[in-house]
């Protein structure tokens, strides 16, 4: 994977948004998303700034690789 972007929740939230998933919930600090034909759901923290670690989960989560999900932050 490549280098991990320092992004917020919401810039987050839009980018999977364009990659098709779509906020099925929020629940306190968290954005609950989901997408058709896939089994996970991922829980995106709304904070200013998210831990590399944690987006890294979350793109492999999305079965997508860095690549691909920086492509949707630009």
């Amino acid at each position: 994977m490549g280098a991990v972007p320092i992004l917020s929740g919401k810039d987050v939230v839009r980018a999977f948004r364009s990659l098709g998933w779509s906020v099925a919930r929020q629940r306190g600090s968290h954005v609950i998303m989901v997408k058709e034909g896939e089994i996970a759901t991922l829980s995106v923290p709304n904070h200013k700034e998210l831990a590399p670690g944690t987006l890294r989960s979350l793109v492999r989560a999305a079965n997508l690789t860095m690549e691909q999900f920086i492509g949707a932050t630009e």
